[in-house]
């Protein structure tokens, strides 16, 4: 997906990890880290975060995130409304 097909690129990190208390995100662990990729768009990072989440839903202090890389990268689109 790339503006070349009338879609602008849009990347998303999907990570994951072992809290070292509920309700906090301090990893217990940063050398077990799950890096699950980098999507090009919310929808598709979206789905991997739920399988990645459904999969781990046995253990309580395992949490997935979505980071919008594309804030990140372009903080003024932001500011202006264009992400």
């Amino acid at each position: 997906m790339s503006e070349e097909d009338g879609k602008k690129q849009l990347l998303h990190l999907v990570f994951g990890g072992e809290l070292t208390k509920l309700g906090s995100t301090e990893f217990r662990d940063l050398d077990a880290l799950d890096i699950v990729g980098v999507f090009p768009d919310y929808q598709s990072a979206h789905t991997a975060w739920k399988a990645k989440a459904q999969a781990s839903v046995d253990n309580a202090h395992m949490r997935y995130f979505v980071v919008h890389l594309h804030r990140l990268l372009d903080p003024e689109a932001k500011a202006t409304g264009q992400s």
